[in-house]
């Protein structure tokens, strides 16, 4: 499931329509109730020995049990509430040199058997067919062990009827502040995931995630023109704390603009400030087409990041293995072999990283049973590697996996998917306001919008929600149609300066969809404010007539 998919049924019948994609509708109370730790490992037995049994020289066993709970609200009413739950197991075999895969959500021991036996004939069937064989990079068993994402607060035990009213509340200051329509949307998720493998893993994980999405739309009745403004939440892996707004985490971004969430979120300040700029919109003036220095917060930058850095650095695009959803790449290994190929500016340096606190990407262990890490993708401005999964790690010289395998679901096999890709801070102290200083002729983008990018990851025009005209230092008028073009390397290597540590922040998405048939994961992506100095800005109004 997309994201784009998500947000254009969440207005309508969400609680029927999810239902098949994320499993049975339940009521509250059932998502308390645990699955016994010892009962997994008997069944995460049952299917190891069957599948080696039946000759699998590698077998790893997955048993999970997801939950999620939606609240849909338009206006002043609670449009849908829906608790889902999905549990079943998944067993992946490795067997004369391939890779086979069967899932059951029958939790019986005979049901679990079957399925090892079936992904071990699966796995003989493919060896006929495999030029040659997989290679998986070597992983020390951890014996019995287990991470949870640490919350404060369990999103299960909080009343409904306390987040619709907080919803609702959302909705009304939204309104308020000038917004003719308002939605808004509580999205809660719990992974409870085992996994266990002949390497002599047995993990035990508990994630939890949060996300609360707000839309404004403004209306101008006189002339029927409307304009719209998303909330500047970040979807996070926390619990219902997130919620509990400090004011010490608000940044006052360029101009004095305040985002609204750092380590928690005001939904009600958000929601307020979506009306009033939406209806502000309604009266911006039109961009004028042409070169700009552009000054991107956070809650813009993540979405660049992910489409030409994320999707550009998985390894399976790069060696053409994968083009769903996202093309393959133009970050070819001979660019990488080269050690010399210049992605982007000097002090542009990504880390790709599954262990940022509060993070989509936070776990202990991936789907192979890898312990989480960081690692470089690009350094100093230089292309250094990619992301890669036990069965990739030789290709790039690695000798262990970089721990970014995952399956959306017990019933998906697990493949290389992006962990938490980042820009890191600048070193030298800079505040928004400060890089803003130096900015003669610019546009501040707060906000992701709408964006176009080709197969190869490398063309692309990118959008946005709010935007401001910077004349001569100072943050000027709201400005609206625009969207700024570039390539992935020339955009890159424009970056001319990063805020520090101070402004760092996440973004994110909660559906970053990959594979065929199609799975979707979670993922955020950090920066601080990011000038880059000359980039092309288009003027996007329909033109009738």
């Amino acid at each position: 499931m997309q994201r784009r998919d998500f947000l254009n049924i969440s207005g309508l019948a969400l609680g029927t329509m999810l239902v098949p994609v994320f499993g049975r509708a339940i009521a509250a109370d059932e998502l308390l109730n645990p699955m016994e730790l010892k009962f997994k490992k008997t069944l995460a037995d049952t299917a190891l020995g069957a599948a080696t049994a039946a000759g699998a020289s590698y077998c790893d066993v997955r048993i999970g049990r997801y939950l999620n709970q939606f609240i849909t609200t338009r206006d002043l009413n609670v449009e849908n509430v829906v608790n889902t739950e999905s549990a079943g197991v998944g067993v992946r075999v490795l067997c004369n040199g391939a890779y086979g895969f069967a899932a059951t959500a029958d939790m019986s021991p005979d049901a679990v058997a079957g399925a090892a036996r079936q992904a071990v004939a699966i796995a003989k069937a493919n060896a006929r067919l495999q030029s040659e064989p997989v290679r998986m990079a070597p992983v020390k068993g951890v014996g019995e062990v287990s991470w949870a994402t640490p919350i404060k607060k369990d999103w299960r035990l909080v009343p409904i009827k306390e987040k619709a009213e907080l919803l609702i509340a959302a909705n009304k200051a939204g309104m308020e502040g000038g917004a003719s329509f308002m939605q808004s949307l509580m999205f809660q998720v719990n992974q409870q995931k085992y996994f266990a493998s002949t390497d002599g893993s047995y993990i035990d994980q508990d994630v939890h995630r949060l996300w609360m999405p707000v839309y404004a739309t403004a209306v101008d009745k006189a002339t029927n023109k409307f304009r719209s403004r998303q909330g500047l939440s970040a979807p996070v892996g926390m619990g219902y704390e997130y919620l509990d707004a400090r004011p010490q985490d608000k940044f006052k971004a360029a101009g004095g603009v305040t985002t609204l969430y750092g380590n928690s979120y005001d939904l009600i300040e958000d929601a307020r400030a979506c009306g009033r700029q939406a209806k502000q919109k309604l009266t911006a003036k039109s961009v004028t087409p042409g070169k700009y220095d552009l000054v991107l917060s956070p809650e813009h930058m993540w979405l660049t990041i992910h489409e030409s850095v994320g999707h550009p650095t998985e390894l399976d695009r790069v060696l053409g293995y994968e083009a769903n959803f996202a093309g393959t790449s133009f970050a070819t290994l001979d660019k990488w072999e080269s050690k010399k190929f210049k992605y982007g500016a000097e002090r542009v340096n990504i880390v790709a990283d599954k262990t940022v606190p509060g993070s989509l990407g936070a776990v202990g262990y991936d789907d192979e049973g890898v312990k989480c890490k960081q690692w470089d993708i690009i350094k100093d401005g230089i292309l250094v590697n990619y992301q890669a999964t036990r069965d990739q790690a030789h290709i790039v010289g690695e000798k262990e996996s970089h721990g970014c395998s995952y399956a959306d679901s017990w019933s998906s096999v697990q493949f290389q998917r992006m962990p938490n890709i980042s820009l890191a801070a600048g070193k030298a102290k800079l505040s928004p306001d400060e890089m803003v200083k130096d900015v003669k002729k610019g546009i501040y983008i707060v906000g992701d919008g709408s964006f176009s990018i080709d197969q190869q990851r490398y063309n692309f025009q990118f959008g946005g929600q709010l935007y401001y005209e910077i004349n001569n230092g100072k943050i000027g008028a709201p400005l609206e149609d625009v969207a700024y073009q570039s390539n992935t390397q020339e955009f890159w290597n424009a970056c001319a300066a990063i805020c520090d540590q101070s402004d760092w922040r996440m973004g994110g998405s909660f559906f970053d969809g990959k594979g065929q048939p199609s799975q979707s994961s979670t993922v955020s992506h950090g920066s601080s404010t990011t000038r880059f100095n000359g980039i092309n800005v288009i003027n996007t109004a329909r033109k009738i007539g």
